[in-house]
């Protein structure tokens, strides 16, 4: 789909809308220690490659990760409550918090690649929540963890007093005991409409980071928050296509889909389609700890709408030779 859009100058142009998702490479490497030095830095690498679909006439709305920082988020509660009796905030404000924080790091550090290379655009980061629907069966079975490690003392004295639900972490790394939470389906974004109308007006967008702030719609109508965690590339997938986008990138620290990865028989894909992407995903042939979320949120957003879905490195982003590029069908 291309939209009319109108630039600063009042003209009328018609560009392409791309939904880019972040991962949680783009801001902390692996190896780092989390300084705001380092995710500065990291962030302007990755923001640098996007420049290429900015220059190709591509509208842009951004998506990221948080998953380290809104677990520093959640381990500054613990010390705080701890040391100072602070009372601690609940998941939804430290998913917003991140939200802010990372938001304003994106747009800022976008601000200033835009300037060096001569590019005239507006950027705003929304603070968006995204629905869930409270009887979603996550909510029976909490898988996603966060915040610290602790020992079985610790973790039966949170579930009594807070009432968390913990997972032993012994049987998978050694370390002792992890709260868990649901990660719901997104089934709306709350602002689509903002995101859309500055978005058609060629402002770039940052929302829905961390996979937005979790909230759902209660029996009078308003909106309570929720003690969960969103898929990030789910709630990307979704907010591409309620908006309307032509193509929806996942970016991530592999330059290609991969079966058998890093086993025998491995081999790269450059392109899939449904058929092909469902039979893979049965087969079990993509981690479901990593690129099996990412390659089902792909999906569907070309099965609602959208024309291609790209997962690849930030870095190959202007050679489009690389990248696996997820579409309905084969093209001719």
């Amino acid at each position: 789909m291309q939209h009319l859009v109108f630039d600063l100058n009042n003209n009328l142009t018609m560009n392409k809308l791309a939904v880019v998702a972040l991962g949680g490479n783009a801001l902390l490497r692996g190896n780092q220690v989390g300084t705001i030095e380092e995710q500065e830095q990291n962030t302007t690498d990755t923001l640098e490659n996007l420049v290429y679909l900015i220059k190709e006439g591509y509208d842009l709305v951004i998506s990221h990760g948080n998953g380290p920082q809104v677990g520093n988020i959640l381990m500054r509660n613990d010390a705080g409550e701890e040391m100072y009796g602070i009372p601690q905030m609940p998941l939804d404000i430290c998913v917003a918090d991140s939200q802010g924080g990372i938001g304003y790091m994106i747009e800022r550090m976008l601000r200033n690649v835009l300037k060096k290379h001569g590019i005239n655009k507006e950027v705003c980061c929304l603070v968006t929540p995204v629905i869930v629907d409270k009887n979603d069966p996550a909510f029976q079975n909490p898988t996603k963890r966060v915040g610290k490690i602790y020992n079985k003392a610790q973790a039966d004295a949170l579930t009594a007093s807070k009432g968390w639900v913990f997972k032993d972490e012994v049987k998978d790394t050694g370390t002792g005991w992890r709260r868990v939470v649901p990660s719901p389906k997104p089934v709306g974004i709350l602002n689509e409409k903002v995101i859309n109308q500055l978005v058609r007006q060629g402002i770039i967008v940052i929302a829905a980071g961390g996979g937005g702030v979790p909230v759902y719609i209660d029996e009078v109508g308003d909106i309570r928050p929720s003690e969960a965690v969103i898929d990030k590339d789910s709630a990307s997938s979704l907010l591409a296509n309620r908006i309307g986008a032509d193509e929806f990138y996942i970016l991530t620290d592999v330059s290609y889909v991969y079966i058998n990865y890093k086993k025998p028989g491995e081999k790269k894909l450059e392109f899939l389609n449904k058929v092909d992407t469902d039979k893979y995903l049965k087969e079990g042939m993509f981690g479901e700890g990593n690129m099996a979320p990412k390659i089902r949120s792909c999906l569907q957003f070309v099965e609602n709408g959208g024309k291609m879905s790209v997962i690849t490195e930030a870095t190959k982003l202007a050679d489009m030779s690389y990248g696996t590029k997820i579409t309905l069908e084969y093209e001719d």
